[in-house]
């Protein structure tokens, strides 16, 4: 572990919480606050342009947080390495990229997060970003306001939200940085489905006896369950789990996969807004369903959004060769698919898993700065 050497107090910026009302999430499907805090990084550079009168503006970069992640969770104090924004201070202290403004965008839901979306089932997060936080962060802080000096950056989710944004929402963004984001969807959700099955069953009513199993009277019984709808387990399991402070590891996978469904099929006609792609009982995958889940999948996204991926000034992109949701995978394909769609991007990949990679941003960071530095 590397000892931490704070800056000092002028070097470091100022970090600012700001509390903003939202039209777009009131009255969302999970009954989510609307009214969210917001904090801001500034740089040190910020407050001597303030004091010496002049109106130097400054990048902006959006910071989207991994599953069951929140932007506040990122500018508090991290034992043994940097926070955001110590890191972005460091780096800028270090002249190994300019100084900009970084935003932390609250995105969590009763789901455990999202993937930067908009879902009938959660709520309009991408509207939520780019139609109202935008516009409110260059209205309150010197901001150099256009896309071509705008980015966002993420990991895991953040990263496929990044990813996401960059192919359908590049009016907005001029330069994205997706660390291990979701790709590759037959690997990165199919191996874990199996134990979130089980998972769900523990809320099947009638609980499962021992003995001869009536499968096609379950067949029969629970026609719902081909159409990937929910039988009631899926409802009780997420009453259970919103009832405790502490999830186990499939507690929180399986929380996962049900947000990924609620992200990728929504579905107002469905008991809880959205379909399953599996069949809760038999484990079939439903292939109607998984058709849906695809077009949600960046690898199969590339071709039809490469006007918008190649009017980006920067798209970065890496993976620890052993991650552990397989993620590696889904990114080189990714790369392979934007270079022979022409576009040009950075690909690197390093020995490490998907689980503390922050250091990684000190890579990501200054290959924003330069792609969106006026």
């Amino acid at each position: 572990m590397a000892r931490k050497h704070p800056l000092s107090a002028s070097a470091s910026g100022t970090v600012v919480v700001l509390e903003h009302v939202s039209r777009i999430l009131a009255d969302n499907p999970l009954g989510d606050p609307h009214v969210r805090k917001l904090a801001v990084w500034l740089p040190a550079e910020y407050d001597e342009a303030a004091a010496a009168g002049r109106g130097r503006r400054f990048p902006v970069l959006y910071d989207l947080a991994g599953f069951t992640g929140s932007g506040l969770a990122h500018v508090g104090w991290k034992p043994f390495g940097d926070n955001v924004p110590e890191r972005v201070a460091r780096l800028v202290h270090a002249r190994r990229m300019g100084p900009v403004i970084v935003v932390f965008p609250d995105c969590f839901t009763a789901l455990g997060g999202n993937q930067y979306v908009n879902s009938s089932a959660i709520g309009n997060y991408a509207d939520y970003l780019t139609r109202e936080i935008v516009p409110f962060v260059d209205g309150e802080f010197r901001t150099l306001a256009s896309r071509e000096h705008r980015g966002c950056f993420g990991k895991s989710s953040g990263g496929y939200g990044a990813m996401l944004h960059g192919m359908k929402y590049a009016k907005h963004w001029g330069a994205i940085a997706d660390h291990s984001g979701d790709a590759y969807f037959d690997f990165v959700y199919c191996h874990d489905w199996p134990n979130t099955l089980n998972e769900l069953a523990r809320y099947r009513n009638p609980r499962r006896k021992p003995g001869p199993c009536d499968v096609a009277g379950d067949a029969i019984a629970r026609p719902c369950l081909a159409d990937g709808f929910d039988d009631g387990r899926v409802e009780r399991f997420l009453d259970a789990v919103w009832r405790k402070e502490k999830l186990s590891p499939a507690e929180g996978h399986a929380l996962m996969n049900v947000c990924m469904a609620a992200t990728y099929d929504p579905d107002r006609a469905a008991p809880l807004g959205f379909r399953l792609p599996y069949h809760l009982d038999t484990g079939e995958r439903l292939e109607a369903r998984w058709k849906v889940w695809r077009r949600s999948d960046p690898i199969h996204l590339v071709a039809s959004h490469r006007r918008n991926l190649e009017s980006l000034r920067g798209i970065y992109i890496d993976c620890g060769w052993r991650d552990q949701y397989h993620i590696h995978y889904g990114a080189r394909i990714l790369s392979r698919r934007l270079a022979a769609a022409g576009v040009t991007h950075t690909y690197e990949e390093y020995d490490d898993n998907h689980s503390g990679v922050d250091y990684r941003m000190d890579v990501s960071l200054p290959f924003l700065y330069r792609a969106l530095k006026p």
